[in-house]
C-alpha cells in the first residue's frame, strides 16, 4: 500500500511540473508573440506622408551595386539632393593577386564623382548572391584559409551564392590587410565604406569550419578591422541578421552585441532593404535601431523591390507596365523618425527611381 502511495504522489507532482513546464512555455511563446507584432503597424503612422521630400539632415545616396558605369551621365549628378553614390566593389577587384592591389576603377569613379561636387561611398563584398560567382580572391581557395569561401543555402537548401569566411581567422587577416590598403589611399576623400550585411546562408552541416560563435567574433574583428583602417571616413556594417537566431523567439545576444560593439568602436550600423511591413526586418534591425540611442551613424538601403514594398528585381512591372502606389514619401518618413537614420542609399533601380524618386527630392539650391 505504502509503495502505491508513493507512486500516486510522484504521478501527482510529475503532473505538477509538466503543467508548470506547459503553463510557462505558453506564456513565454505568447509574450514572445506580443513583442513580434510590437511595430507590425508603425508605418501606417507615416501613410500620410507626400512628395516633396522636405530637406534634412540625411545623407541621400544613389546606389548602384556592381553598375558603376552606370554613374556616367545620370540625373543624379546635377541633383542637389543627393550626396553622392554608393558602389558595390568586390574584394577580388581590388586584391588581384595576394599582397597585390589595384584601385584604378575605385580611382576613376571617385575621380568621376569629384567633377561634379560629389562623394563615393563604397559598398565591399565579401559574398555573392549568385552560386556563379565568387567576391572572395582566387588565392584563398588553398587549405591555409580552409577555401577561402563557402556555398551558401537559401531556405530551400538551393546554392544562392558564396561567402568569405569571415569566422576563420588567417581569411580575416587578409581581409584586414584589404582594408588598411585601401584606407591608406582612400580614408578622408570618400565619405564611407560598409561591410556587406550579417545574414548568411551557413551553418555547421553546410561548412563543418562554421560555429555561430566563432562568426560574431569574426564579425566584430572585421569591424574593428575596418575602423582601424578608416578613423576619418564614415564606417558601417549591415548589421540585420545572424544565423543561429530569430528574434523575439529565439535571441541568443547575436545582434544585438554586434549594435552594442559597433556602438563601442564608433562604426555605423546599417541595413539592405527598407521593408516596413516585414516583421522579420522589423523584429531585427529596425527594432535595434529605434530602441536604442546612438551615436554612430545608422543608415538604410533602399534596394532592389523595395519601391513596391517586396524584395529583388520585380520584373512584373516593367513586363506589364502594372501601376503601382508612390511609396518613396512613406519610406523616407519610416527611416528618418522611426529609424533616424543619418544615410538613406536609394537603389538606381528602373524604371523606379526616375520616375518615383527624383521627382520627389526638391531641386532647391540647384546646381
Amino acid at each position: 500500500m505504502k509503495s502505491i502511495i508513493r507512486r500516486s504522489r510522484f504521478n501527482y507532482s510529475a503532473i505538477l511540473f509538466l503543467t508548470s513546464i506547459a503553463i510557462w512555455t505558453s506564456c513565454f511563446a505568447q509574450e514572445a508573440q506580443n513583442r513580434s507584432e510590437k511595430y507590425v503597424n508603425t508605418y501606417k503612422k507615416y501613410l500620410s506622408a507626400t512628395c516633396p521630400i522636405p530637406i534634412d539632415s540625411i545623407q541621400h545616396f544613389v546606389y548602384f551595386s556592381r553598375d558603376r558605369e552606370s554613374i556616367i551621365g545620370h540625373p543624379f549628378l546635377n541633383h542637389p539632393m543627393f550626396k553622392g553614390a554608393q558602389i558595390m566593389y568586390s574584394w577580388k577587384n581590388f586584391e588581384v593577386r595576394k599582397g597585390e592591389y589595384d584601385f584604378s576603377i575605385l580611382k576613376e569613379d571617385y575621380e568621376y564623382l569629384k567633377k561634379f561636387g560629389k562623394k563615393l561611398w563604397i559598398q565591399l563584398q565579401d559574398a555573392t548572391f549568385s552560386p556563379e560567382y565568387k567576391a572572395a580572391p582566387d588565392y584563398l581557395n588553398t587549405a591555409e584559409y580552409d577555401g577561402g569561401a563557402t556555398i551558401q543555402y537559401n531556405d530551400e537548401g538551393k546554392p544562392e551564392g558564396w561567402v568569405a569566411k569571415r569566422w576563420n581567422k588567417n581569411v580575416r587577416e587578409r581581409f584586414a590587410l584589404l582594408l588598411q590598403a585601401l584606407g591608406k589611399e582612400f580614408d578622408g576623400k570618400i565619405e564611407g565604406l560598409n561591410l556587406q550585411e550579417t545574414a548568411i546562408g551557413v551553418t555547421s552541416k553546410t561548412d563543418p569550419g562554421f560555429t555561430e560563435q566563432e562568426y560574431v567574433i569574426g564579425l566584430k574583428a572585421n569591424m574593428l578591422a575596418l575602423k582601424k583602417a578608416f578613423p576619418i571616413s564614415a564606417t558601417m556594417i549591415y548589421a540585420n541578421f545572424i544565423p543561429g537566431e530569430w528574434l523575439p523567439w529565439n535571441d541568443k545576444g547575436y545582434l544585438r552585441s554586434i549594435y552594442k560593439y559597433a556602438q563601442e568602436i564608433g562604426v555605423g550600423l546599417g541595413g539592405p532593404d527598407l521593408m516596413i511591413t516585414s516583421k522579420g526586418q522589423l523584429n531585427h534591425a529596425y527594432t535595434l535601431m529605434h530602441e536604442e540611442q546612438y551615436t554612430v551613424p545608422i543608415g538604410i538601403a533602399i534596394q532592389d523591390g523595395n519601391y513596391t514594398g517586396t524584395t529583388g528585381v520585380d520584373l512584373g512591372y516593367l513586363e506589364a507596365g502594372k501601376s503601382h502606389n508612390n511609396i518613396v514619401p512613406l519610406l523616407h518618413a519610416f527611416a528618418k523618425d522611426f529609424l533616424r537614420v543619418r544615410y538613406m542609399f536609394w537603389v538606381n533601380q528602373a524604371p523606379y527611381f526616375e520616375k518615383d524618386v527624383l521627382p520627389c527630392f526638391p531641386r532647391e539650391n540647384k546646381l
